[in-house]
């Protein structure tokens, strides 16, 4: 987590570490809510895998429109630099495979599917496949034939060719379960026999394919919902009688002409209709326009003898492109296509669109638009004017859009937009303006993908979009992680209208269902309460006249409230939901990874002792780093290196070892797995890997230690020879009694390095004993490594027989007796072609392969084994003295330490004793609420300074509040205990002995007497 510049939440840090990493090979659906972030999952998911040197090569595929987000958030906040393949790209490639050049490329689904691309992709290979909106790879089971689209088609291409693969969605089945096991079954093939095993898996809560929690179940580490709550109310108004005169028309001239396309299948021209019936809802500025265009290419097409009725584009590819290319399409619809089957028909369409023109021309001039006023009251019952507070406006329309900016601007608003003509930058940068500078944004749809306005809290759609999954995604924008209000949502609908009186209905709806509930999950699964209707088809039916409003408006009542909550907890996939997310567990598990992370304190002194070696300069600005020149050599890294961490730049103007720090200041945050330190760390393992490997020796002042450290790498193999896990060992072992231990490596930075005359390492030659040790690391280290290894890796095993191994005899036997009925029948006579017979052998063939395939992986994943340990270096550890006070007496130290624990137990704390353990401090005590207290101990005979060890002082640093430091005096005769919370903080060290020890002499002042 912090090779990343982000801090994962818990449900996110569950996902990743206890669910989709244990597996050695991740086939892994991740269907979390919306909101959760899938995308943040999966890029911590590569940054894991790629610096444990298992990926390379990362192929992404999701719908068009969210190319841009996805490339977005991997540079900024996993530093990981894609390239997107489009059609241009492939050209571009002069006769090259795009697909085996690059190692790290993002690719549209409804792109991939073509079958050039699908050609060029077969030769490719990959380490790991991540496929956002997975549930678009969709194919559904009729009797005993499967219809597979030509998304699923790519899936099926995708799975053998990498070694990891893992599907977002938020939607995994709606409600279809055979839909979901066919989904399932691209991610391990035949895993799942029938949806009867898959939900026994489920009601077991032991599937080891996907995962899925609930928005409501999300927590931060404070065990606060992770979602504030958001009130969405729907604000009624009516249409002027301008503005009717307008409805009206342009509807009945949508109804007419929809009518007559739909007789004739003209699917293309019907959905064009809808475009300008959109258009007609969002405001007179977009019909107007929308009209104009229309008439004037029609009329084009007249003068030249043309009529056009379809450009064979689908709906659905429509939908998943990226906005600026659906707008193109949509106007080449809109602008060309006619129900007209002569001219004179067309003459007569034209006519009729000079006649509306006009109409809306009339009632844009008269600026007396209805919405806008509303818009307006809801700014000044927010009390906009007067205030900081941010708006967000979504409206579908850039025509809308623009006339939104210019009125907004008018009323003395500072304004910014996002739509879908902008290019990343564009975005990013208008982002910035309303985070920074203006009060109002206005959006279409582009604004609802990829961006983050947490600051904001206050949104108005504008306009209404028939597909409710965009509502969702819009509110998503500001109802997320990180939003400290709760959200207003203020949905305007014109209630005398067609399509505004099914809104009016549905939100109605929605908002009892929603209640009952107590989630605003209805938004996600609005089909649950529509008859089996989407709400297109409902407000379709509207404007086409094919049944009655008050047919329309029974569709809502047929499904009664309570039979549409479990509707809605069925298609939200409530059963799928596992409701516990281990907190504790996680807590704990964070707790620790702060107790031994490498210290952003270590990692920038260790940097700056390299630059200065390596030739790398840099100097201190404004409180970061300013690394102004970056050598050749430093740069010109290996493929493999460059590959898995990405370019050392030769600049690098900004630069914070510390992860918040770098996060505040917008610097860039330089940790383990950034390419700049990778280089630094690879170039000094080169240039001393010689010198290392003669050893080095170490005072340590304490005088406790007299003997040799011993760093070793031991390694866990699988039956596959991937490595199952890797862990550093560091065993002491004394000078006198040859005993050996184990020690934290971390022991180092409390002892001081002697310079080479006083060094002693040639003892190292001397007391190798290096079987002895290693069998001691093996026996004592790596056995209880791969015990606890095993230990997963055997409960998985087990559910993947049960499932994946019983599935595929039960596919066997149905095989045996499909191959036996059509011999019983040809026996009878009956005429079945050797061809049916013949594929079902093949078919039985191969699920044998298949299950004699999984039972070798199986076997492979649970014989485990030690590799001979590595030996990385040695050092020559020799005794020294503290002066007076200080100098270290065991009886001492031991009274003190009693004297601490008792105090805690007191408190109603659990204490641990850990001061062998060398991790900084000696005590680390729980409370019941799970909080805990890290404590150093410092006994004193009687009084005096204390000194603090240079790990001790960095852990008080890294610890802060947490950290306490006991004091204990006259511990010989009556033991008194002094306390100080936070010592870094509130004790300035008077003198450093060359930086082995920090002196303390004012603690006393500072410190609270213990009772």
């Amino acid at each position: 987590m912090n090779i990343s510049q982000i801090d994962p939440l818990p449900h996110q840090i569950e996902a990743v570490y206890h669910y989709i990493m244990p597996n050695p090979c991740i086939r892994f659906l991740l269907a979390d809510d919306p909101g959760a972030g899938k995308t943040i999952m999966a890029g911590l998911l590569l940054k894991e895998l790629k610096y444990r040197g298992l990926v390379d090569r990362t192929l992404i595929v999701m719908p068009g429109h969210l190319k841009d987000q996805w490339l977005r958030e991997m540079k900024e906040k996993f530093q990981e630099n894609f390239i997107v393949v489009d059609r241009d790209v492939m050209s571009a490639a002069w006769g090259q495979n795009v697909f085996t050049d690059r190692n790290q490329i993002i690719i549209s689904m409804d792109f991939a599917k073509q079958d050039d691309v699908m050609f060029a992709l077969k030769d490719s290979g990959w380490d790991l496949c991540i496929v956002d909106e997975a549930h678009k790879m969709s194919a559904y089971k009729y009797g005993e034939k499967v219809s597979k689209t030509q998304r699923y088609n790519l899936g099926e291409l995708l799975s053998p060719l990498t070694s990891h693969l893992l599907f977002l969605t938020a939607t995994p089945h709606r409600g279809d379960p055979e839909n979901f096991r066919l989904l399932l079954d691209l991610l391990e093939p035949g895993f799942f026999a029938d949806t009867a095993m898959l939900s026994e898996s489920i009601q077991n809560k032991d599937n080891p394919l996907f995962l899925r929690r609930l928005k409501e179940d999300l927590k931060d580490f404070e065990r606060a919902p992770l979602f504030p709550p958001r009130k969405v109310e729907t604000v009624k108004y009516y249409l002027s009688n301008d503005e009717k005169r307008l409805y009206n028309g342009v509807t009945e001239y949508v109804e007419k002409h929809f009518n007559r396309a739909l007789e004739n299948e003209k699917h293309n021209v019907t959905f064009a209709l809808t475009i300008l019936q959109r258009r007609l809802a969002s405001s007179a500025r977009a019909i107007r326009k929308s009209l104009e265009r229309r008439y004037e290419r029609l009329k084009e097409l007249y003068e030249k003898g043309q009529l056009i009725q379809d450009v064979g584009y689908d709906e659905e590819y429509l939908e998943d492109l990226e906005e600026k290319e659906r707008w193109k399409k949509e106007e080449e619809l809109l602008e060309k296509l006619t129900s007209a089957e002569t001219l004179e028909e067309l003459k007569e369409e034209i006519k009729k669109l000079e006649e509306l023109g006009s109409l809306a021309r009339e009632v844009e001039k008269k600026e007396i638009e209805t919405k806008l006023n509303e818009l307006k009251k809801v700014m000044d019952a927010e009390k906009l004017q007067k205030s900081e507070i941010k708006l967000l406006i979504f409206t579908e329309s850039k025509d809308t859009l623009e006339y939104l900016v210019e009125k907004l601007r008018k009323w003395g608003y500072s304004v910014t937009f996002i739509h879908g003509g902008m290019n990343l930058d564009q975005r990013i940068k208008a982002e910035n303006d309303f985070r920074n500078q203006a009060q109002i944004m206005v959006s279409t749809e582009a604004g609802g993908e990829g961006i983050n306005l947490q600051f904001c809290w206050l949104m108005v759609n504008y306009d209404i979009p028939w597909n409710p999954n965009r509502l969702e995604q819009r509110m998503g924008r500001v109802h997320r992680y990180g939003q400290q209000h709760e959200v207003h949502i203020y949905n305007l609908v014109a209630v005398d209208t067609r399509e505004g009186r099914i809104l009016e209905k549905l939100f109605e709806k929605l908002s009892r269902i929603r209640e009952h509930l107590g989630s605003d999950r209805v938004f996600d699964v609005v089909g649950e309460v529509l008859v089996g209707r989407s709400l297109k088809d409902l407000i379709v039916d509207a404007i086409a006249n094919r049944r009655t409003m008050e047919e329309i408006l029974k569709d809502f009542e047929r499904i009664p409230d309570e039979v549409a909550i479990g509707k809605v907890k069925e298609a939200s996939l409530e059963a799928l939901a596992t409701r516990h997310i281990d907190l504790t567990r996680i807590l704990g598990e964070q707790r620790r990874a702060r107790e031994n992370r490498l210290v952003p304190e270590y990692i920038e002194e260790f940097f700056k002792r390299s630059a200065k070696a390596l030739g790398i300069a840099m100097k201190r600005q404004d409180g970061f780093w300013h690394v102004t020149s970056v050598p050749f050599e430093i740069r010109n890294q290996p493929y493999d290196l460059k590959a898995k961490f990405g370019e050392v730049q030769r600049e690098y103007s900004k630069v914070s070892f510390d992860k918040e720090k770098a996060f505040k200041g917008q610097a860039e945050f330089v940790a383990m797995g950034h390419p700049l330190l990778e280089a630094v760390v690879s170039a000094i393992l080169t240039r001393y890997d010689r010198i290392a490997g003669e050893g080095a020796t170490f005072l340590d002042p304490a005088g406790k230690k007299d003997g040799i450290i011993w760093f070793f790498e031991g390694e866990i193999k699988d039956g596959k020879n991937i490595t199952a896990g890797k862990r550093l060992f560091a065993v002491y072992q004394e000078i006198s009694e040859q005993a050996l231990s184990f020690v934290n490596p971390a022991i180092l930075w409390d002892f001081k390095p002697l310079n080479k005359e006083q060094s002693q390492t040639s003892e190292l030659s001397r007391l190798t004993e290096a079987d002895r040790i290693k069998s001691f690391v093996v026996t004592q280290g790596l056995g209880n490594y791969k015990k606890e290894l095993l230990e997963r890796r055997q409960r998985d095993a087990g559910i993947k027989k049960k499932y994946g191994i019983r599935s595929l005899e039960s596919m066997i036997l149905d095989s045996d007796a499909k191959i036996s009925d059509y011999e019983t029948r040809r026996m009878k006579g009956e005429n079945i072609p050797e061809a049916t017979i013949q594929n079902e052998v093949r078919r039985r063939e191969d699920l044998e392969r298949k299950k004699r395939h999984l039972l070798k992986e199986i076997e492979a994943e649970v014989h485990l084994y030690a590799t001979e340990p590595t030996i990385i270096g040695a050092v020559r550890v020799l005794p020294g003295k503290m002066q007076g006070e200080m100098i270290a007496d065991e009886e001492i130290e031991q009274v003190g330490m009693e004297v601490a624990l008792e105090y805690e137990k007191r408190q109603g704390r659990e204490p641990e004793d850990v001061h062998l353990e060398n991790l900084g401090y000696d005590i680390r005590s729980r409370d019941e609420m799970e909080n805990y207290r890290y404590i150093e101990v410092k006994a004193r005979a009687r009084e005096g300074a204390v000194a603090l060890t240079p790990n001790e002082w960095l852990m008080a640093k890294r610890l802060k509040e947490e950290y306490w430091l006991y004091v204990i005096v006259n511990t010989a005769t009556h033991p008194e205990l002094y306390v100080i919370q936070n010592p870094a903080t509130h004790l300035k060290p008077e003198e450093e002995v060359s930086i082995v020890r920090y002196i303390v002499k004012d603690w006393k002042h500072k410190s609270e007497r213990a009772a």
